[in-house]
Protein backbone atom coordinates (compact mmCIF):
# COMPACT_ATOMS: atom_id res chain seq x y z
CA UNK A 1 0.00 0.00 0.00
CA UNK A 2 0.67 3.69 -0.46
CA UNK A 3 -0.46 6.29 0.54
CA UNK A 4 -1.01 9.40 -1.79
CA UNK A 5 -1.43 13.05 -1.33
CA UNK A 6 -2.70 15.59 -4.27
CA UNK A 7 -2.10 19.48 -4.47
CA UNK A 8 -2.09 22.11 -6.55
CA UNK A 9 -5.77 22.57 -6.83
CA UNK A 10 -7.62 25.87 -7.66
CA UNK A 11 -9.53 28.52 -9.47
CA UNK A 12 -8.27 29.87 -12.90
CA UNK A 13 -9.95 31.55 -15.53
CA UNK A 14 -10.20 29.32 -18.68
CA UNK A 15 -7.45 29.70 -20.67
CA UNK A 16 -5.03 29.75 -17.81
CA UNK A 17 -2.77 26.77 -16.55
CA UNK A 18 -2.17 24.85 -12.85
CA UNK A 19 -0.26 22.02 -11.80
CA UNK A 20 -1.05 19.59 -10.01
CA UNK A 21 0.93 17.17 -7.68
CA UNK A 22 0.61 13.42 -6.29
CA UNK A 23 3.08 13.17 -3.46
CA UNK A 24 3.31 9.34 -2.91
CA UNK A 25 4.63 7.78 0.18
CA UNK A 26 6.48 5.30 -1.46
CA UNK A 27 7.48 3.81 -4.73
CA UNK A 28 4.82 3.49 -7.27
CA UNK A 29 4.47 1.40 -10.70
CA UNK A 30 1.69 3.06 -12.70
CA UNK A 31 -0.03 6.34 -11.81
CA UNK A 32 -3.02 7.72 -13.11
CA UNK A 33 -5.01 10.95 -12.50
CA UNK A 34 -8.64 10.68 -12.75
CA UNK A 35 -11.67 13.49 -12.43
CA UNK A 36 -15.09 13.23 -11.43
CA UNK A 37 -17.73 16.53 -11.77
CA UNK A 38 -20.52 16.76 -9.81
CA UNK A 39 -23.20 14.26 -11.34
CA UNK A 40 -21.24 12.82 -13.71
CA UNK A 41 -18.51 9.66 -13.69
CA UNK A 42 -14.74 9.15 -12.91
CA UNK A 43 -13.00 9.70 -15.39
CA UNK A 44 -9.39 8.85 -16.51
CA UNK A 45 -7.49 11.55 -17.52
CA UNK A 46 -3.52 10.50 -17.91
CA UNK A 47 -1.62 7.81 -16.95
CA UNK A 48 2.20 7.02 -16.35
CA UNK A 49 4.47 4.34 -15.63
CA UNK A 50 7.04 5.78 -13.68
CA UNK A 51 10.00 3.64 -14.27
CA UNK A 52 9.62 3.88 -18.26
CA UNK A 53 7.98 7.35 -18.38
CA UNK A 54 6.16 5.58 -20.77
CA UNK A 55 2.31 8.10 -20.77
CA UNK A 56 -1.51 7.44 -22.10
CA UNK A 57 -4.18 10.29 -21.92
CA UNK A 58 -7.50 10.81 -22.05
CA UNK A 59 -8.61 12.19 -25.69
CA UNK A 60 -10.32 15.15 -24.08
CA UNK A 61 -6.77 16.77 -22.57
CA UNK A 62 -4.30 15.57 -25.23
CA UNK A 63 -2.01 18.32 -26.59
CA UNK A 64 -3.39 20.21 -23.32
CA UNK A 65 -2.00 18.15 -20.47
CA UNK A 66 1.44 16.54 -19.63
CA UNK A 67 1.98 14.08 -16.59
CA UNK A 68 5.46 14.00 -15.79
CA UNK A 69 7.35 12.10 -12.69
CA UNK A 70 10.25 12.73 -10.16
CA UNK A 71 11.28 9.63 -8.98
CA UNK A 72 13.84 11.06 -6.65
CA UNK A 73 10.43 12.31 -5.23
CA UNK A 74 8.80 9.83 -5.79
CA UNK A 75 5.70 12.85 -7.07
CA UNK A 76 3.94 12.63 -10.34
CA UNK A 77 2.46 15.87 -11.65
CA UNK A 78 -0.35 16.85 -14.39
CA UNK A 79 0.55 20.10 -15.97
CA UNK A 80 -3.00 21.33 -17.51
CA UNK A 81 -2.66 23.95 -19.76
CA UNK A 82 -5.50 25.56 -21.60
CA UNK A 83 -7.52 24.83 -19.54
CA UNK A 84 -11.67 24.99 -20.03
CA UNK A 85 -15.04 25.09 -18.01
CA UNK A 86 -15.63 21.54 -18.98
CA UNK A 87 -12.15 20.25 -16.83
CA UNK A 88 -14.01 21.89 -13.89
CA UNK A 89 -13.84 18.80 -11.12
CA UNK A 90 -12.13 16.99 -8.26
CA UNK A 91 -9.16 15.29 -9.54
CA UNK A 92 -7.49 12.49 -7.73
CA UNK A 93 -4.56 10.35 -7.92
CA UNK A 94 -4.33 6.45 -8.11
CA UNK A 95 -1.04 4.79 -7.82
CA UNK A 96 -0.21 0.67 -7.87
CA UNK A 97 2.64 -0.51 -6.62
CA UNK A 98 3.07 -3.60 -9.10
CA UNK A 99 2.29 -4.74 -12.57
CA UNK A 100 -0.92 -6.58 -11.42
CA UNK A 101 -3.19 -3.94 -12.84
CA UNK A 102 -1.66 -4.43 -16.37
CA UNK A 103 -5.02 -6.92 -17.09
CA UNK A 104 -7.02 -3.74 -16.88
CA UNK A 105 -6.89 -0.87 -19.65
CA UNK A 106 -5.38 2.75 -19.63
CA UNK A 107 -7.17 5.25 -17.42
CA UNK A 108 -9.46 2.04 -16.13
CA UNK A 109 -9.91 2.70 -12.29
CA UNK A 110 -9.96 -1.32 -11.77
CA UNK A 111 -5.67 -0.67 -12.71
CA UNK A 112 -5.61 0.80 -9.25
CA UNK A 113 -5.81 0.34 -5.62
CA UNK A 114 -4.45 3.27 -3.97
CA UNK A 115 -6.33 6.49 -4.15
CA UNK A 116 -5.87 10.06 -2.88
CA UNK A 117 -8.34 12.43 -1.72
CA UNK A 118 -8.37 14.71 -4.15
CA UNK A 119 -8.20 18.08 -5.21
CA UNK A 120 -10.91 20.69 -6.73
CA UNK A 121 -9.92 22.39 -9.67
CA UNK A 122 -12.48 25.44 -11.07
CA UNK A 123 -11.62 27.38 -14.28
CA UNK A 124 -14.34 30.06 -15.10
CA UNK A 125 -15.47 31.18 -18.28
Amino acid sequence: QVQLVESGGGSVQAGGSLRLSCAASGYTYNVGWFRQAPGKEREGVADIFTGSGNTYYADSVKGRFTISRDNAKNTVYLQMNSLKPEDTAMYYCAATVSSVGNAYPRLSQNRYNNWGQGTQVTVSS
